[in-house]
């Protein structure tokens, strides 16, 4: 039986915890799955790991290993979509781990959503956290959620492919937060589907995280906007949340551009700002 969902886990020296993540596919109730696993220019151990996988494990035949000089979360992503042939598509953070019955209670809502989402454990340094207010998920109509800041883990999606085919795959030129901006073009058209129940543990605060290696993060999200000031696919409250966020975004940019010094981007945000005018 040819596989329904392909399982993409893009990993980059992460050879301490990829086994973790790896394992939580295997164990998963639904069993129709392929894993293809990018390996993004690792420098570590992890291209060994990965050869003694494909060797040893009772689950090699449902594993598919590419070893890609490095590109970047999204260019591997986006290679292994290239990849696949299944209609559905999932993701994991080689640094997440999915809850055993992730696959089988999204795929229970297949019928409805082309986009489907869930709840999520979050970790610090070992310990158990709560999400604050902002990060609250949910489903349905979910654009005006999206425009103040991620509200979507890539490890809980479960996409149809056709949907990423119509939209768009990763945009490789985004170092961060190309989620983001992809779940903006997503949730522009389409209402999601959402699993309310935990479906991975989300591990945070490795010093590897790119949230914690780039800091002018608002730059990227400011980009990502731009576009919905003239978007037909959205209401009229929407567009004014992405303006006066816009508007936010950049006068907190360019405090910090002046204060620090940093006139990299100046230029191309005050143009911008100019656009809200």
């Amino acid at each position: 039986m040819n596989p329904t969902v392909s399982v993409i886990i893009p990993t980059f020296n992460r050879s301490d915890l990829l086994p973790r993540s790896v394992e939580s596919v295997f164990s998963q109730t639904f069993k129709n799955w392929e894993l293809i696993i990018v390996n993004d220019g690792s420098t570590d151990g992890t291209k060994g790991w990965l050869e003694a996988l494909i060797t040893s494990h009772e689950l090699k035949h449902k594993v598919k290993i590419h070893h890609i000089e490095n590109r970047g979360v999204s260019g591997a992503r986006n290679y292994a979509i290239n990849k696949s042939q299944t209609p559905w598509l999932a993701f994991l953070d080689s640094d997440d781990e999915w809850l055993p019955d992730k696959l089988e209670k999204q795929l229970e809502l297949s019928n409805d959503f082309d986009f489907i989402h869930g709840e999520e454990i979050w970790v610090r340094n070992g310990v158990r956290v709560n999400p604050k207010n902002k990060h609250k998920k949910s489903g349905g109509r979910i654009f005006d959620k999206c425009i103040p800041l991620c509200c979507v883990s890539p490890s809980t999606t479960l996409i149809r492919r056709s949907l990423l085919e119509e939209v768009g795959l990763f945009n490789e030129s985004y170092p961060v937060c190309e989620d983001y901006e992809l779940w903006l073009r997503v949730c522009e058209k389409y209402e999601v589907g959402f699993v309310s129940d935990p479906v991975i543990k989300k591990y945070g605060g490795h010093e590897d995280q790119l949230s914690r290696r780039f800091k002018a993060m608002d730059y990227w999200r400011v980009k990502a906007l731009v576009p919905y000031l003239n978007s037909i696919n959205i209401t009229d409250e929407e567009r004014e949340l992405v303006h006066s966020t816009l508007a936010i975004k950049i006068d907190i940019l360019l405090k910090g551009y002046r204060k620090y010094s940093n006139l990299e981007n100046i230029g191309e945000i005050i143009e911008i700002q100019r656009l809200l005018r």
